[in-house]
């Protein structure tokens, strides 16, 4: 081998090494972490919606399998407190963007660290958006608003670049090949709710057509055969709640079934779905085809679950995670299931009152 060469390379490695991480972490963030392979996730964040000004983000180590309560403070301690109801959150590139409802901002963190970098407000005018949910791609984060609006969030300036108008109090979203699907709730509007899913193209910012699914549609999630899934809650009344699926190809209403369902969630063929308030207390799994119930309990070990909230999976092992909102005024519990239905942990989420929504740190 020719040292020379050999020193000369191997003095320019570390040169190398570092332009390469300056111009990644100065890039937009325009994929997620670990592309279509999913590496296996280190934590977890669990947000917890609390109730006035008392919203908090707590972490769970994977490795040595504590929770943090109160993340979010403990890595922040000069920051104020995420504020108001934290409604979601959704890891995308390098960041953490977390929902605050009623204080009407999005916090931006380092989703490898949970420091705070911005906090973006959330205004029309004087008046409040009201973000719901977040979802993002195409190097932007797209932002459901009460105000009737998607806000679309530039990832590497961290502001919003525009709002795009669709129906009445959006709430859930979930993003199909180009196209975003956003449930359009109208649930201010009582007892005129809307019906209809906005498709929003993530290209041209623009939405494209509506579909009318059913009365008061909420939670919203695409499979992998070219389908989405509504579920509407009806108006707590005379109109029942009911599971839609919608077909992407041309738009149409392929299964409608009056099933009373919370949040749904697609992954390995099934729908999962939590019945919340309207339906059965129970997690559990049905056929994508006919919406027939494949497991009236997803668990199987007699692990009881007070009232599960907020559900997600993480799609690289298959691992189950349950929120349990419990009495709604005291601290809730996270609870981990692998995918037979058999408790892997619990936790309390001390102090975080009405835990919803689950990421996973990578």
């Amino acid at each position: 081998m020719n040292n020379a060469k050999y020193m000369k390379k191997k003095n320019l490695l570390p040169w190398t090494l570092a332009l390469m991480v300056l111009a990644a972490s100065c890039s937009k963030d325009d994929v997620n972490p670990g592309g279509p392979v999913l590496s296996p996730a280190q934590g977890v964040y669990v947000l917890s919606e609390g109730s006035s000004n008392n919203a908090t983000l707590g972490y769970y180590s994977l490795s040595s399998n504590t929770l943090t309560g109160n993340f979010y403070q403990q890595q922040n301690p000069t920051q104020a407190g995420l504020g108001s109801i934290g409604n979601d959150m959704t890891i995308y590139g390098s960041k953490l963007y977390i929902v605050v409802n009623v204080s009407s901002d999005v916090v931006v963190v380092n989703a490898a660290t949970g420091t705070f970098i911005k906090r973006i407000a959330f205004k029309n005018g004087s008046t409040n958006k009201e973000p719901r949910y977040a979802v993002g791609a195409k190097g932007k984060v797209f932002v459901s608003c009460y105000d009737g609006t998607v806000a679309v969030i530039d990832t590497t300036s961290l502001n919003i670049t525009t709002n795009i108008p669709v129906g009445s109090n959006p709430e859930e979203m979930a993003l199909s090949g180009d196209n975003l699907y956003v449930a359009n709730s109208g649930g201010l509007n009582f007892p005129n709710y809307d019906s209809t899913l906005s498709v929003v193209n993530v290209n041209s910012l623009t939405e494209i057509t509506k579909i009318k699914v059913g009365i008061n549609p909420q939670s919203v999630t695409a499979d992998d055969q070219g389908f989405v899934y509504v579920s509407c809650t009806g108006n707590y009344g005379s109109v029942p709640a009911k599971l839609v699926k919608v077909k992407i190809s041309d738009r149409t209403i392929a299964k409608s079934a009056d099933t009373a369902a919370g949040r749904i969630r697609y992954y390995d063929n099934k729908l999962w779905v939590t019945g919340g308030y309207i339906g059965s207390p129970y997690v559990r799994t049905l056929s994508t085809a006919d919406f027939s119930q494949t497991r009236a309990n997803f668990v199987t070990d007699g692990t009881a679950i007070a009232m599960p909230y907020g559900l997600d999976i993480d799609k690289q092992n298959g691992d189950v995670y349950v929120t349990d909102a419990r009495d709604y005024v005291s601290s809730g519990q996270l609870l981990c299931f692998d995918k037979t239905g058999k408790k892997k942990f619990a936790v309390n989420t001390t102090p975080g009152v009405i835990p919803t929504k689950v990421v996973f740190n990578r």
